[in-house]
This record gives C-alpha cells, structure tokens and sequence, in this order.
C-alpha cells in the first residue's frame, strides 16, 4: 500500500464525484424535479441507486465481521434482502406508484391523517438520522485506520463533503453518484477476489482448512429463527422505507416500481457472495481479530493483497456507497421536511424558490445531526450492535402499518397509532429497559421475531375485527376521492416542465456516460502502479468503457424522442 497514490485517488474521485453533484445544480426546478426527478427516472437507473441506497460501507463493516467471525451465514442473512426484493416488486413498489404521491410521508397523510403523518415524520427522522450515522461511522473507521487519520476528524469532513452535492444536486445528483459508485465497488470487488485467494493459499485449502461450520447456512446466534425475521425485517424495510419509497415514486409506471424492485433483488442474489469472500478468507490469513477489530477485517484483507493506488479505489467506492446511502435518507427527510412540514403546515403559500432554498437548507441541518450520531457510534457497542438493535426496535412499527394501508380499506388512523406506539414501546421495554433493571434479554432471533412480529400481528387482528363489524376506514374513503382527482388532473401535464424533465433526464444519463468513461480512465492510470495485476485492471477498466455506451446511447435516443413532433 503507497498511502500518498492512495490518497491521491481519493482526492481526485472526491473531487470529480463533488463536481457532478454540482452539474445538477440548476436541472431543480421545483420540488416534483428536484425530490423525485420529474417521475420518469429511467427504471434500471432507479433499480441500481436503490441497490446502492441500500448499501454502504456498513456492508463491509457489520457483515464483513459476521462473515470473518462466522462464515458464509453472513451471505445468509443478506439473501434475506433478496426476498424483501422480491416481495416488494410483486406487491408493494407497483402500489406506491399507483398511490400518485411523491412520498411516502404524503400517503400516510392522506390515507391515515395528519395526526399520523406528524408523529411518523418526527420518528422517521431520528431514525433516519441514526441509521446514516452509523454508516458515515463506518466509512470514518475505515478510511481514518487505513489512511492514519484521526477518527474524529475524518468523520466531520467525510460528513461534510458528504451533505454537500446532495443539497446542491438533488435526486439526480444522487442517483448519478449511485451508478458510479455501483461501478468502482464492483470493479474493486473482483480485484480483491482473486488477490485474497491467492493469499489465502488457493481454493482447495480455503474449502479444507477454513473454521469447522465456516460455511454452514446458519451459525453462531444467525439462526433460523433469526433468518426468518430478518427477511420479514426486510419485506417491511425494502417496501416501506420512505427513503426506497422514493424509486418507486419516481418512475413513470407501477410497472417500472415492480422492475425497480427486482433488479435490486436479482442483484442481491450474487453481491453477498462477491462481498463476503474477501473477509473469510482472511479468516485464513489472519485468524487473531478478535472483539471490535473484526469490524476491520474487510479493510485489513484490501492492505494485504491491494497494489499501490487500487487501496484508494476501494476506499473511495466504500465512502461513496455510504455516501450515496446516507445522501438517498438525507434526500428523504429533506423531502419531507419541505415538502409535508414546511410547505404543508408553516408556509402553504410558498413558492419554488423558496421551498428550494428551505429543501437545500434542511439537507445541510440533518447532514449536521447525522455526523453528530456518527461520533457517538463508538461508545455504543459498535456498528453490528447499534445496526441490528435499531432495526428490531423501529422496523416493524414504523413500516408495517403503512404498507398494511396500501392494501386495506379498514385500517384508521387512530388504530395505527395505537399500534406504533404499543409495538414501540414493547421493543425498547425489552432492549433498552428489561436487560438492565431485571436482567432478561432477548437474542438476536427473539429480539427481531418481537419487533416485526408484533405489529404484524396488531395489523392482522384489527383488520379481522373490522372486517367481522363491517368497519370501512372514513380516511380510506377520503382517500380514494383525492386519488380520482389527482387523476384527473394529471391527464392535462404542463408541456413546459414535461420538456425540462426531459432534458434533465437527458442530462443525467451524458453525466453517467461521462463518469463512467472518467472511472476506466482513472483504472488505466492505476495500471502503471499495479505490477502483477496490471492485466486483471487493465480488463476491468475496458468494461466500465464499454458501460459507459449504455447510458450514452439512452440518450441519444431520449434526446431523438425530444425533437419527434406529436402526432395528434
């Protein structure tokens, strides 16, 4: 490892990713283009950003220390993604589309209530801003440790850069940066693959020689119960969660939502295994990490095989798919501040400018608490710990009962409450209260079962309650009338913003086509500074050349499809 190529890489990267955000700087016009890019994202560009939305450095971090300590059941437990993947394409992502709303905040007020809405959005919030807290820890950690850094420092800055192309650049701005940043971590991925390989003695000793049930399906508290919540975690969390709510909205069709969802799924079948290889076979390398350190098994294999420069590239492609993560949440609750408190309830009146300014303005605000969250990350257990504890604490109350609405007509505002704040309290009642004042404390598997079964459970007997008293929701059938007229008026779209979404769209696929040819430049370079794997750069580099002719093509044809008259 040359720590001055390396930091090279990640200043030029960082550099060129801040100027594209900044490109999108003046393609918002108003908060339809800014929040949700007009409604006709492409559906493989949505698909891609929601994959990498999903994904950060806490990837590496949380599981790559399941997998070092563990084995393949942190493939395992990232294949229960897959599922919610699946799920939700074939259910929930076409219904969010078919709601007509820009998020997910919007739909909960109009078919549960304000009431409901204002206590969502206050609790979507806080856990927003702890969940990317966490993950802008983990990329401190590992850029701070490889580089000698201070942690401190490093995650102020990395945060600060972080908020800043999102409040400039919008949707767009993000989701480019979640295609580039799809490209560098897959390139740097298959370079480690075969370097770790080779240093872990081959694949026959790797197969013979590794930890005995190293690659059994479950292992260690990872177990079956614990796999089958957290795949019903994960149907509630990918459907649900107003930050991936946002790809689905932001399409044009329910049909492009459903392809959204499945190609995240589908990629979600073979990136566990791509991801999780490099930490277990260090495991054979280096068996000695014990306790926190283990969280640095992902970057200490990447030192031992990476060649001069390629360390900065899988540290840049780590930062940005944090980056991309924590930016797509912040994107969210920026919408929802602007759009549903702001514009809802402070200031109805407000113009474009002016929500625009207040949007950009609130990034920067929740940017600022989510590097406060990511200082503290460290005096609370550690990434796994605080990772999984949110999840079985808020995911199932927070996120099952607006799905539960998309599909019932039954379900009230005053019963979701009740529900939420019951299924709350039980799951921080027995994590945060019980194990310390009586000493009962759940496992991992009884800690998630409680936290989405639960609610699950709520939902299910209230709507059977209401079905056997004959109960329609009044708030359903307000619901449906503000449906029929937004259908309405949809059908007459303004030709002006119809035009400028176009060309923003078109503007953002030449900046993907661009970028991409800017990475294989960049991986060229990398070739003089790689020795022996010189070659395996040089071929990876040729492929992101020749991805970068899929977007440039779209638009071209975008841009074709402009310029054709209407045919009346």
């Amino acid at each position: 490892m040359n720590t001055a190529i390396d930091t090279s890489v990640i200043v030029i990267f960082s550099v060129f990713i801040m100027l594209v955000g900044f490109s999108f700087s003046r393609t918002g016009r108003n908060l339809k283009s800014f929040f949700a890019a007009g409604e006709a994202v492409p559906w493989f560009i949505g698909g891609l950003s929601l994959f990498m939305s999903f994904f950060s450095a806490g990837t590496f971090v949380a599981w790559g220390s399941i997998a070092y300590k563990y084995g393949w059941v942190a493939v395992t437990i990232q294949w229960t993604m897959c599922i919610g993947g699946l799920v939700t394409g074939l259910y929930l992502a076409p219904k969010w589309k078919a709601t007509g709303n820009l998020t997910a905040a919007e739909f909960i007020r109009e078919r549960l209530g304000s009431g409901v809405q204002r206590s969502y959005i206050y609790i979507f919030m806080i856990v927003s801003l702890l969940i990317k807290g966490s993950v802008l820890y983990s990329v401190a950690r590992l850029v701070s440790s490889s580089l000698g850094f201070p942690l401190m420092p490093s995650t102020v800055v990395l945060g600060l850069f972080m908020i800043a192309y999102t409040a400039v650049g919008g949707l767009w701005a993000v989701m480019v940066t979640d295609i580039l940043q799809f490209v560098i971590l897959t390139a740097a991925v298959l370079l480690i693959i075969p370097l770790a390989f080779d240093a872990a003695g081959g694949v026959d000793r790797f197969l013979h020689f590794s930890p005995e049930g190293f690659f059994s399906v479950v292992n260690g508290e990872y177990t079956w119960g614990f796999i089958f919540a957290f795949a019903l975690y994960h149907i509630f969390y990918i459907g649900g969660n107003w930050t991936f709510v946002q790809r689905y909205t932001s399409v044009d069709t329910p049909r492009s939502a459903s392809k959204v969802a499945y190609l995240f799924a589908g990629l979600y079948i073979i990136s566990p295994v791509l991801w999780m290889l490099p930490p277990m076979l260090y495991k054979l390398i280096n068996p000695a990490l014990t306790g926190l350190d283990t969280e640095n098994a992902y970057l200490m294999v990447c030192r031992h095989v990476l060649p001069a420069g390629l360390m900065g590239l899988i540290l840049t492609g780590m930062y940005f798919s944090t980056s991309a993560s924590a930016n797509t949440a912040l994107n969210v609750v920026s919408a929802v501040f602007t759009n549903d408190i702001y514009k809802g309830r402070i200031n109805p009146g407000a113009d474009d400018k002016k929500l625009m300014l207040v949007a950009r303005l609130s990034s920067w605000l929740f940017g600022l608490g989510m590097i406060g969250i990511a200082l503290i990350v460290p005096y609370i257990g550690g990434i796994v710990e605080f990772t999984l504890s949110i999840g079985a604490i808020t995911g199932g109350p927070l996120l099952a009962p607006p799905i539960w609405a998309l599909f019932s007509k039954r379900l009230n505002g005053k019963a979701t409450l009740f529900i939420t704040v019951v299924s709350l309290g039980a799951n921080l009642l027995f994590k945060m209260i019980l194990p310390f004042t009586s000493g009962i404390r759940l496992n991992r598997a009884d800690e998630m079962l409680l936290g989405v079964g639960l609610p699950f459970l709520m939902l299910l007997a209230y709507e059977i309650y209401a079905r056997a008293v004959g109960k329609t929701s009044e708030e359903y059938n307000r619901f449906q009338k503000i449906k029929a007229e937004r259908k309405i008026s949809a059908q007459a779209p303004d030709p002006e913003e119809a035009a400028a979404i176009q060309q923003q769209n078109i503007f953002g696929l030449k900046v993907i086509a661009f970028s991409l040819a800017f990475i294989a430049l960049l991986l060229y370079i990398l070739c003089f500074f790689a020795a022996g794997s010189a070659a395996l750069v040089a071929g990876i580099a040729t492929v992101v050349l020749l991805l970068a002719l899929i977007p440039l093509r779209a638009s071209f044809k975008n841009a074709h499809r402009a310029v054709q008259p209407v045919k009346n």
